[in-house]
């Protein structure tokens, strides 16, 4: 094959891909975005006014969205929803919804290889995990996109929903290890795009803190310190 064919080949590839992505966007319930941080900060991270927040509205008003969804991993939050004003929003505020999976085994700080490798090749299974928002709780993915779907539209949303998985990693390097939310974010992109889109959203979900995130740099020079005092429960507001 001579290198124009395979350049031309390669370029109508992409020219493709992309054309599926953007109708796909277009009736999806979400647009997979990224992964919102690496560490924690402060403890809850997901409250008015903090900076995980602030990303997440500045994020939404630039593409003018109402609402914006971010992925956990379940633990004991309720994982209620709440507004963050934005003063680059056109409606002064957005909404920052959240949905976490429960897992039935416990829980993991590393990484478990085996179920990644598992994962990659095909996909969550349907009945791997159950769910929880606003202190609901959902057997199926279907009835908890329902609910994001439904709190959305009441609050006026029009197009899809922008995605983040939370990202924070308690212990260790947050490299090789995606963080908080990652299957989830995983599970829901593969729902809505397809195998190949979800490949491509966790690939651009990976970097996206690091270009992105404008706390980043501060939260990778104080990584371990960061996960120290999280760990010891001094980075929690209600020790102050």
């Amino acid at each position: 094959m001579e290198r124009s064919t395979f350049f031309a080949i390669v370029i109508a590839a992409i020219l493709i891909f992309g054309s599926y992505l953007w109708v796909m966007s277009e009736f999806s319930l979400v647009e997979p975005v990224g992964r919102l941080t690496v560490t924690k900060v402060a403890n809850p991270d997901m409250f008015p006014n903090h900076p995980n927040a602030e990303v997440l509205a500045e994020y939404a008003a630039k593409s003018g969205s109402k609402c914006i969804l971010v992925v956990h991993y379940g633990g004991d939050s309720n994982y209620r929803q709440f507004n963050q004003e934005s003063i680059l929003s056109k409606y002064g505020e957005v909404t920052v919804l959240e949905l976490a999976f429960v897992d039935p085994s416990t829980y993991k700080t590393y990484v478990d290889w085996g179920e990644v490798i598992y994962t990659f090749f095909f996909g969550i299974p349907e009945d791997r995990y159950t769910y929880k928002a606003d202190g609901y709780h959902f057997e199926t993915l279907d009835q908890a996109m329902a609910y994001i779907q439904q709190e959305a539209e009441y609050r006026g949303q029009e197009g899809p929903i922008p995605m983040f998985y939370h990202g924070t990693v308690r212990a260790e390097g947050p490299y090789l290890n995606p963080g908080c939310g990652f299957p989830l974010f995983t599970q829901i992109s593969w729902k809505y795009y397809g195998r190949l889109g979800a490949y491509y959203y966790i690939g651009k979900s990976l970097i996206w803190p690091y270009v992105s995130n404008r706390y980043y740099p501060y939260e990778i020079s104080h990584l371990s310190d960061l996960q120290r005092l999280y760990n010891t429960g001094n980075l929690d507001y209600t020790n102050y």
